[in-house]
Parts: structure tokens; C-alpha cells; sequence
């Protein structure tokens, strides 16, 4: 017998060292994975989370130096021990809402003014719902056997003991576990309305999409029968005019040579506009080439070919790359300001300019008054409109009107990619233009898409509404228990 003792002695030994290395393995690998967790977490939660350690340590901490209590060092133990708790409500809701049973029945009161808040964040995380009332069981069981645990090691009023503290599991424990429940459900429920809404959203774009497409087709083949064959008539005729005019009248081969080149050119500028509205990509191939110096160059060359006196001033840096949608706008700008000016003055002299600006270019075309026995077409400004409408969804602005003394200016005003320029950029008319109209200001030309909350806010407001409601008591509680302490 003696020589099994030794034996049983060393074996128990054994096994508390066992049981020591166990502990302290764990604890070590809690506390790396909670150093880990704490330097992957965003910032802002860090912040916040540390935050919520020194307040209620404050909470805790504070009234201990007011109201001296019974026993101070297990009064300032608890409310540390409650500060640590509220990381590890977010951490590990599991173990964090069985680890609120002891501030029940400890001596700090001040500290049950965090365990709803404990209880209520952590029952939110646990899914499902039916492991945060085992968490939530537990602590109270854990409430209930400390307590009975005090009773026997303490003489005194086992009654009014058992029952304060009963009462506190259930008003600060059950009811907040049961709003936490209330709020958690919603989450999966949130989250699939989510991705329903986003799902609709991508169904209703693709068949806009589709519906686009089909009706760009079908503008273009509108555009092939009507405008093709009447192109292809001009080229023909411009070219008999052509040879016509080099046997008859050899003054007009010029001008007849420039009456079928234009009607060349436009022919090919149709069969572009046609490939790209049959195509989803809104820049062509021939487009991407366009509003560069040599583009705009060639434009002015065929102004002044057409009889317009004009002037290019290119001051665009060779570093300068704006996107391709905005040097199409500046090829279109330039293009319209000629147009309009052979049109309505024919013969005024006008200057193009070119010039960068913070954040953009400024595109702008400008004529003189016309010489006197001109007779202007008629025009509707439908090209302006149109220009507008191009220049409002890049995020730039048109400026046109007459200037003081004769004459007209088309100002344009283009970021160097779309939607990068805010509306404040935009420039107003010079004062030297009191006639000047402001054609559109800078903007995205869609409205933004609704947020996904709009769906889910009527039902998270009604899981809060019930939620506040299931914890007044505990509110109620609180408040009367903290004035009693306080007033004692």
C-alpha cells in the first residue's frame, strides 16, 4: 500500500501538469488568435472597440471613488473583468454572453449597467437562435449557482438574495438575449433581400440593355435606306459634275472636287455612325483618331477650302491625353462651331482655340460679325441642343451665344475624362456677352441608383421597434436600481 501511494501520488501530478500545459496552450492560443483578429480588424473597429473598454471601465471605475464600497479591490476587479468582456462580445459572442454571470452577483453594481449591452450585442452574432439562449441559459445557471454558492459561505437573507438576483438574470440577461434574437434574425433576411434587389437590378439592366441594342438597330437601318441612298446619289452626280466642269468651266473643278470629297467623307462618317450603333462599345474605331490636332487641323483646312477665313489656336500640351469620349466632344464642338458659321456667317472671319484648363479643356469657336449682302440659312439650334447633350454626360458644359458688336461664340468646356470635373468648374458666360445662353450644366445625366436599404429599412425599423420595446424593463430596471445605490 505504501508503494502505491507514491505511484497515485505521481500520477496525479502528472496530470496536473498535464492539465497546467493544456491551460496555458490554450490561453496562449487565445491570445495570439485575438492579436491576430485585432491586427486584421479595420481601424475604425479597433478604435471603437477600445473606446468601449475605457468607458465602461469608466463606468465601473468612477462611482468606486465616490461611493466607497464593501469590498474595493473585488469592486475594481469586476468592472476590469467587465471591460474585457466587450471585445469578446464581438470576438466570441458564444463564451462572452456565460461570462456575464458573475457581474450579477458581484459587488460592484455600477458594472450591470453594461451587461444588457454585452448580452444584446453578442445574442445578435450567435446563430443559430437557439445557441444564444443556451448562452444565455448558462449565464443565468451560472448567476443562480454562485449565488447559492454565496448564501451557504455567508450568513444572511437568503431570500431576498436568491430573488434580487433572479430578477437581475431575468430582466438583464433573458430580455436583452431576447431583442438580440430579434435583431439577429434579420440579418439573413437583410442579406437575401440584398442580393434579390441586386439580382432584379442586373435582370432589369440587361433586358434595358437588350431593348437598346434592338432599337439602335433598328434607328440604323432606318439611317442605311433613307441617307445612304441619297449619299451615294450625291457622290454620283458630284462626280459627273466633276469631269463636266473640268471639260466646260475648269474655275469650278475645285469646287465640284469638294462637293464629292464631302459626300465621300460623309458616306464614310454614315457607314460609323451605323457600325457603331449596331455595336455595344461606344467608341469606334475611326473615333478614337478623332479630336486630336491633325483632326482638328483637317476640319479647318475644309472650312477654309468651303471659303471661311479661320484661325487655329492649339496651345494643348503633347502630355495631355484626354480620354477618347472627350476628344470626340472636342472633334464634334469644333465641327458644329464650322458648320454654323458657314451656314449663318459665311465669310466672317473665326478663330478656333484650344487651350487646357484645370482638370479639362476648353474648346471654343468664334466668328465675327458676316459681311454685309450675306444671307444667313434659317437653323433651329437642334446641332447645339445636341452638342449639349453630349457635353452634359461627360460632366462638361456649352456655352453659346452672341457677342457684343456682331458675331457668335460656342464655348465648350470638357473634362479630361468623363464625370471628372464638378459643376463648379464651369465657368459663366464672359461679361462681354450679355446675350450669352448657358446651354447645360455639368452633371452625370443619370440619376444615381436607389440604395438596396430601401427594400430591408421598413423591416429592420419594426425588428428595432420590438427590440426597444422587449427592453424597456431592463432600461426601467436599471435606472431604479443605480438611483437606489447612488441615494444609499
Amino acid at each position: 500500500m505504501r508503494r502505491l501511494r507514491p505511484e497515485r501520488a505521481r500520477r496525479a501530478w502528472s496530470r496536473a501538469k498535464l492539465g497546467t500545459a493544456h491551460a496555458a496552450r490554450s490561453v496562449r492560443r487565445e491570445a495570439t488568435g485575438a492579436w491576430a483578429a485585432a491586427r486584421r480588424a479595420p481601424r475604425r473597429t479597433v478604435v471603437a472597440e477600445t473606446l468601449a473598454m475605457v468607458l465602461t471601465a469608466a463606468v465601473g471605475l468612477i462611482p468606486l471613488l465616490l461611493l466607497h464600497p464593501d469590498r474595493p479591490l473585488a469592486s475594481v476587479l469586476e468592472a476590469l473583468y467587465a471591460a474585457c468582456l466587450m471585445p469578446l462580445r464581438r470576438y466570441r459572442p458564444v463564451q462572452a454572453v456565460p461570462a456575464t454571470g458573475p457581474l450579477l452577483v458581484g459587488p460592484n453594481i455600477w458594472v450591470l449597467a453594461v451587461v444588457p449591452l454585452i448580452v444584446l450585442s453578442a445574442t445578435r452574432r450567435i446563430a443559430p437562435p437557439r445557441r444564444a439562449w443556451l448562452a444565455a441559459g448558462t449565464s443565468c445557471a451560472v448567476c443562480v449557482v454562485l449565488t447559492i454558492i454565496g448564501i451557504l459561505s455567508v450568513a444572511g437573507p437568503w431570500a431576498e438574495d436568491l430573488a434580487g438576483n433572479a430578477a437581475s438574470a431575468v430582466l438583464l440577461v433573458l430580455l436583452p438575449a431576447l431583442a438580440g434574437t430579434l435583431l439577429g434574425r434579420r440579418r439573413p433576411l437583410v442579406s437575401l433581400l440584398r442580393e434579390r434587389n441586386t439580382y432584379l437590378e442586373q435582370a432589369r439592366s440587361l433586358t434595358a440593355t437588350a431593348a437598346r441594342m434592338e432599337e439602335r438597330a433598328r434607328i440604323a437601318g432606318e439611317m442605311h435606306d433613307l441617307l445612304g441612298h441619297r449619299l451615294s446619289l450625291i457622290s454620283v452626280h458630284a462626280g459627273a459634275l466633276e469631269m463636266a466642269a473640268a471639260r466646260q468651266a475648269p474655275p469650278l473643278t475645285g469646287q465640284a472636287e469638294l462637293l464629292r470629297t464631302t459626300a465621300g467623307t460623309a458616306m464614310e462618317e454614315l457607314r460609323d455612325i451605323l457600325g457603331l450603333l449596331r455595336r455595344e462599345d461606344a467608341t469606334s474605331e475611326p473615333e478614337r483618331d478623332r479630336g486630336t490636332r491633325e483632326d482638328i487641323s483637317a476640319l479647318v483646312a475644309e472650312s477654309r477650302k468651303a471659303g471661311v477665313t479661320v484661325e487655329l489656336d492649339w496651345s494643348v500640351p503633347d502630355t495631355a491625353d484626354p480620354s477618347p469620349r472627350t476628344r470626340q466632344s472636342m472633334h464634334r464642338v469644333v465641327r458644329e462651331g464650322l458648320t454654323n458659321v458657314l451656314k449663318h456667317a459665311s465669310g466672317a472671319p473665326t478663330r478656333v482655340e484650344v487651350r487646357s484648363r484645370t482638370g479639362g479643356i476648353e474648346v471654343s469657336v468664334t466668328n465675327k460679325a458676316p459681311r454685309e449682302g450675306r444671307h444667313p440659312q434659317p437653323g433651329n439650334r437642334s446641332g447645339l441642343v445636341g452638342l449639349e447633350e453630349r457635353i452634359a454626360l461627360l460632366g462638361g458644359s456649352l456655352t453659346a451665344g452672341p457677342l457684343r458688336g456682331g458675331g457668335f461664340r460656342v464655348v465648350a468646356l470638357l473634362p479630361s475624362s468623363p464625370n471628372g470635373m464638378p459643376p463648379a468648374a464651369v465657368p459663366p458666360p464672359p461679361a462681354s456677352e450679355p446675350g450669352a445662353t448657358r446651354h447645360g450644366t455639368a452633371g452625370t445625366g443619370t440619376r444615381p441608383p436607389l440604395s438596396t436599404e430601401v427594400l430591408t429599412w421598413p423591416r429592420v425599423l419594426g425588428a428595432g421597434c420590438a427590440a426597444a420595446f422587449v427592453v424597456l424593463p431592463t432600461a426601467t430596471f436599471l435606472i431604479i436600481l443605480l438611483t437606489m445605490a447612488a441615494l444609499r
